[in-house]
């Protein structure tokens, strides 16, 4: 196996996890904000109308295509007649914290900094409606000495992983080749047939945190890898991989 010249990582259940993932306590967050609300729309109509509009937007995009959280908030806060003290920017940070402020996948932190130590370069693609922007604050927070050279995310480049829309660009900003390229993600779906389907060779990262999010545990069940890949389950392997490479 040849070392690659850059791995670059999913972001969700990969390199950071979301625990005690709760929209309700980001609507909560968000609605001391309100500085207009003349049709007096309570919090319990507030948090319903979030909700259904983000389903039905969901429902409308399916497993594809990306809306920026910034569209999707201008439009419900216009449809209720109500506006924010703060910049949207500001409320995107707010919103997200208000689910959960993230945290590390156990040893992604030591991995981060091993490869930084060698000279493999990084970067992240990530199925995200949040902006750019937010996830390198957020990364850059929780991992503050990646060294990631471009963070894409979905909300901005319309099309969701595993379309190859994205794996396309990243290989434009790397200026490699994909066979030079490794992905590493928890999805066999999203991340592993996606980078196959570019020819980046996937790495398949099954973690556990602590509280063990369920939806991960599940979500590889129906899907079968018959080509060449990585399957990991602890980031200290990828370490090891790479050492003797």
């Amino acid at each position: 196996m040849k070392r690659p010249e850059m791995i670059i990582f999913d972001y969700g259940h990969t390199l950071l996890y979301e625990p005690e993932h709760n929209r309700q306590n980001a609507n909560k967050q968000i609605s001391k904000y309100i500085s207009k609300n003349p049709n007096n729309i309570s919090f319990e109509e507030f948090d319903k109308n979030m909700t259904e509009i983000f389903r039905a937007l969901r429902e409308k995009c399916g497993d594809d295509i990306e809306i920026h959280e910034h569209n999707i908030l201008k439009a419900a806060y216009a449809y209720m007649g109500i506006e924010l003290s703060v910049p949207m920017e500001e409320a995107e940070r707010i919103i997200w914290e208000g689910i959960s402020p993230g945290a590390v996948m156990p040893h992604a932190d030591e991995m981060i900094d091993y490869l930084n130590s060698i000279g493999i370069r990084t970067a992240v693609i990530s199925n995200l409606g949040f902006s750019g922007k937010a996830l390198k604050e957020r990364l850059n927070r929780l991992l503050p000495n990646n060294q990631f050279e471009f963070v894409l995310v979905s909300s901005e480049y319309i099309f969701r992983k595993p379309h190859p829309f994205m794996f396309q660009i990243a290989m434009q900003k790397a200026g490699l080749p994909a066979d030079k390229i490794w992905f590493c993600g928890d999805s066999i779906k999203r991340d592993i047939y996606g980078a196959q389907g570019v020819g980046m060779f996937p790495v398949l990262y099954e973690g556990k945190t602590e509280e063990d999010v369920p939806r991960f545990t599940h979500q590889n069940d129906e899907y079968k890898i018959d080509f060449e890949h990585l399957h990991i389950h602890d980031w200290r392997e990828m370490i090891h991989i790479l050492s003797e490479t």
